[in-house]
């Protein structure tokens, strides 16, 4: 009988060592960092650490020095880095050495795959270091050129040139990797749109369905702690840039307050909030315009539950993280007809589309929502339930078992992949 059990304890030990996997991250955009790839790429970490792999994370530095350090069961190797020239809220890893350093992290870490959230400074690094090492490499794509132009003050007659070299770039560097996925179906066809001819699979981000979950009860509370007046309250969480299109949120307020006692609450940090402020002034709005700033993480879900409905205007949204975010505290969501959002907002059942642009539609989806509590108790309800098809476990296992089939192809040439890039708006792109 000891026997027995002893070669069944074996055979058990056995498939847990199999099982777990040596995961090495590389990401250009990490918290601290505020924007919806570097969220991922954490709740990907150490979602991984906590069902036992061995995470490591090779991003660039919080503060500047190079460092490593473990946080939440994630191993960060923090490489040298400087201020982003139009981003200065980021940072960048120094392109110089970033190559030598990845390759001897691929040597010392022997990784089992290796995971590259862009193709970036130190993700492209890590893919090249990882098929010149005959390691598995998977990519994921959160990449839109949009989130560059506003940052990089690029004028509006380049864009479709500035565009169609980004995507090419990414594309070639996309091509090296063994496996490729991206967040939704709809950032999938863009990738085959834009001359990317591999398979590519939709890997939801995913979503923590009990940290972000219905508590209307809390409603009026969590106003209080927010500061903001209790009134009803619509939100938008994110990065306060021009492809958000917040001025469109803003631009709504005076119509809709001819007909409801309604405020705006605006989560997150951006280069558009003087200007913002300014058109709010303008208006004759500003007192129900509520800049909340940088909401750090453990507050977060107080700004859902302090909301009765969710609007987003953003046409640059492979998935919107934020929009998943409040699906799954209940509430309706009004989001511009743009990209990804159509996946996530289903018109009549959980909320509204409006044509990017036309203030005058999204103020009347927005009055839809409000004048009727019953329309934005159903349409909360149901937005819950489509945010449920999203639930972060389901990612993680799937991202588990990619990383158990996908195998490597044959090494390449160092001729044939694509070397680190240096160029200083590169990483902005990945906000």
């Amino acid at each position: 009988m000891t026997s027995t059990n002893q070669r069944a304890r074996t055979r058990r030990n056995m498939r847990d060592s199999e099982a777990r996997r040596r995961v090495l991250i590389a990401t250009d955009t990490y918290p601290p960092d505020v924007n919806g790839a570097g969220y991922f790429t954490y709740r990907l970490a150490t979602g991984l650490a906590e069902r036992g792999h061995d995470v490591h994370v090779v991003c660039a530095s919080a503060s500047g020095p190079p460092r490593v350090e473990v946080r939440d069961g994630v191993m960060l190797h923090r490489l040298r880095s400087v201020p982003v020239l139009v981003h200065p809220t980021m940072r960048t890893a120094l392109p110089l050495g970033v190559s030598g350093h990845v390759a001897r992290l691929v040597d010392q870490l022997a990784p089992h795959v290796v995971h590259s959230q862009s193709h970036f400074t130190v993700s492209r690094a890590a893919i090249r270091c990882g098929r010149l090492a005959g390691v598995p490499v998977v990519m994921t794509n959160h990449f839109m050129p949009d989130n560059l132009f506003a940052h990089a003050h690029i004028p509006e007659r380049l864009h479709g040139v500035v565009g169609s070299l980004a995507w090419q770039d990414m594309i070639r560097v996309a091509e090296t990797a063994d496996y490729v996925t991206t967040p939704t179906q709809r950032a999938a066809e863009l990738l085959a749109g834009k001359g990317f001819r591999r398979p590519v699979e939709a890997v939801s981000c995913g979503i923590d369905l009990e940290r972000f979950r219905p508590r209307p009860h809390e409603r009026a509370a969590a106003r209080v702690r927010l500061g903001l007046p209790d009134r009803e309250t619509m939100v938008f969480v994110g990065r306060l840039d021009e492809e958000k299109r917040i001025d469109e949120l803003v631009r709504s307020l005076p119509e809709l307050l001819r007909r409801r006692d309604v405020q705006l609450a605006l989560a997150g940090t951006g280069q558009r909030r003087a200007e913002l402020e300014q058109l709010a002034r303008s208006l004759g709005v500003a007192e129900r315009v509520h800049f909340l700033g940088f909401v750090p993480d453990e507050d977060l879900p107080l700004v859902y539950v302090a909301a009765d409905l969710f609007a987003i205007g953003s046409v640059a949204e492979l998935q919107s993280i934020a929009t998943l975010e409040a699906m799954s505290t209940g509430l309706p969501v009004v989001a511009a007809d743009a990209l990804a959002l159509p996946h996530l907002v289903r018109p009549e059942r959980n909320g509204y589309l409006y044509p990017p642009g036309d203030v005058a539609a999204l103020t009347r989806h927005l009055l839809a929502v409000l004048e009727s509590p019953e329309r934005r108790a159903a349409m909360g309800t149901a937005s819950r339930e489509i945010a449920q098809t999203h639930d972060h476990r389901r990612s993680l296992d799937r991202f588990e078992q990619i990383y158990a089939e996908v195998r490597p192809a044959s090494r390449l040439s160092r001729r044939r992949v694509p070397r680190v890039a240096s160029a200083s708006w590169e990483r902005t792109a990945a906000a």
